[in-house]
């Protein structure tokens, strides 16, 4: 997460967006076969632009 934001800054949408994207990756978690090789970067990297995005409005930019 950025260092500049902190969970009150995101707008309601990106909230439930974000809770939503951690839920997959637990999910995808839960469902490996036991050998941790679980691929989540597509999912870091929607998440890291949601922050990206509350990080560029709380800004000004």
């Amino acid at each position: 997460m950025a260092k500049d934001i902190s969970f009150r800054d995101f707008t309601l949408g990106e909230k439930a967006r974000v809770v939503a994207l951690v839920a997959r990756m637990g999910k995808r978690g839960f469902a490996d076969d036991g050998t941790g090789n679980v691929d989540l970067s597509d999912l870091k990297k929607r998440v890291e632009r949601i922050e990206k995005t509350a990080e560029r409005r709380k800004n000004g930019k």
